[in-house]
């Protein structure tokens, strides 16, 4: 999973996007940008599809185009969340204690680039709006699963050859949550981006609380 953030699509370089798969991402990133705006401002309920298409500049045919509703336009800013905490996991090497990976990875995704403040604060507005609209806490939910889920052969291969499926598949789970149930929490708070009730600091201490007794990270 980001914690979410702004959503960057890739530069171009080996079996990188196509122009025209840059172009629909740039598209998709300024609709799911413009719905956050939105939500946070007026509520889901007092936002329209049409509303986000204006705000996206876009044509509402555009907007059906790539998402079946409201809700789900914010799917791609906090799938970028996931794909950024991935991939600083997937830049450590094979024999790295596993512990000391996932809270690197954890601290640089919610801490390192200039633009994480603003993007945690757009996902603090996103969380709030969520608690009252079932549909868009069920994107929430599902854009975590699937982060969960790509996170599983990143594990396993920082995991060794030699780890159990189970305590792969759990470590996952865990490491998900971690961030996940932090940014709730912290979204539900005026506390600020950085320091001890900062997200990352948040993120950590679930992260602790949720491992320290899994084998596999000792």
């Amino acid at each position: 999973m980001r914690s979410p953030r702004p959503y960057s699509p890739q530069q171009p370089g080996p079996g990188a996007q196509s122009l025209t798969e840059r172009r629909k991402a740039a598209t998709q990133l300024d609709i799911a940008r413009a719905a956050c705006e939105l939500f946070a401002e007026h509520g889901p309920d007092g936002t329209t599809a049409e509303d986000i298409a204006h705000r996206a500049g876009v044509a509402l045919r555009t907007f059906y185009r790539y998402f079946r509703n409201k809700q789900e336009a914010v799917a791609p800013l906090l799938a970028g969340g996931g794909d950024e905490w991935r991939a600083l996991l997937a830049e450590e090497s094979p024999g790295t204690p596993l512990a000391e990976a996932l809270e690197r990875a954890v601290t640089r995704s919610l801490t390192d680039l200039l633009s994480v403040g603003e993007g945690l604060e757009v996902t603090r507005g996103l969380l709030r709006a969520a608690a009252g609209d079932p549909a868009l806490r069920a994107v929430w939910y599902r854009v975590n699963q699937e982060s969960e889920e790509q996170l599983v052969p990143l594990i396993a291969r920082l995991a060794g050859p030699d780890a159990d499926a189970l305590s792969v598949r759990l470590l996952a789970a865990a490491a998900t949550d971690a961030i996940r149930v932090a940014l709730e929490v912290w979204s539900t708070t005026d506390g600020p981006t950085e320091g001890p009730a900062s997200p990352a600091a948040l993120a950590l201490r679930c992260l602790h609380d949720l491992t320290s007794g899994m084998p596999l990270l000792h």
